[in-house]
């Protein structure tokens, strides 16, 4: 079960690795949330940084956190993104997009030099898939993206909020593929990859560089196996 106290933790810990004149991706979600607060009680304690959003509601936050924020369509690179997870395993192999945010998310991680989750221990798996992967879709590529996912071996949902369709910030939809197990998650990003219509999954495969994890308030740092 979620944390909030141990979500609070890591955010605070990873909060810890920006640095005055840093340009900073801030994630989405309930645990990145509180790496937000924390940065705009940083900024209003004299730290000069700027930031990108991952969505929409981010970027609201942020703002009325008093975060200078530039639109990333103007931006090349950043200095870190800090963002949350649904899974991660001892890999660093990451699950994200519970939220809908995944497509901004694996783009503005890209563009990091380093990308820094946080998690509560229950975001700690010893294999992903649990959560299932979604997978940001062109609607009108639904049913054909939706046909070769589970030719790939899914059991594919159309995701719903209040009985319409979820859009994303993109107005995109978002096809939920649960999978009876993920031998290779990096064999299965490439495989959703190359499907057209398929614009973006939340297999993060290769973008975590670190993670805090926090358990019963003790939050520790892990770093991508070499």
């Amino acid at each position: 079960m979620a944390n909030e106290a141990d979500k609070r933790a890591a955010a605070l810990a990873a909060a810890e690795e920006i640095e005055s004149g840093m340009l900073i991706g801030l994630g989405t979600g309930t645990t990145a949330a509180f790496a937000i607060a924390r940065v705009g009680e940083l900024v209003r304690g004299g730290l000069a940084v700027r930031a990108v959003a991952t969505s929409l509601e981010t970027e609201r936050l942020a703002r009325a956190a008093g975060i200078a924020m530039l639109d990333f369509a103007d931006v090349p690179a950043i200095d870190l993104c800090i963002d949350g997870a649904d899974e991660i395993d001892a890999r660093l192999h990451a699950i994200k997009g519970g939220g809908g945010a995944m497509l901004r998310e694996k783009i503005v991680a890209s563009a990091a030099l380093r990308m820094v989750v946080i998690a509560d221990a229950s975001k700690r798996v010893e294999a992903i898939g649990r959560a299932g992967v979604p997978v940001e879709t062109l609607p009108f590529a639904r049913a054909f993206v939706a046909d070769r996912l589970e030719s790939l071996g899914a059991e594919v949902t159309l995701r719903h909020r209040g009985g319409a369709p979820f859009a994303t910030d993109q107005n995109n939809i978002i096809l939920d593929c649960a999978f009876s197990a993920i031998d290779d998650p990096c064999r299965l990003a490439d495989e959703i990859a190359r499907i057209p219509g398929a614009l973006g999954h939340g297999l993060f495969v290769s973008e975590v560089d670190a993670a805090y994890i926090a358990t019963n308030g003790r939050v520790t740092r892990q770093t991508r196996p070499v």
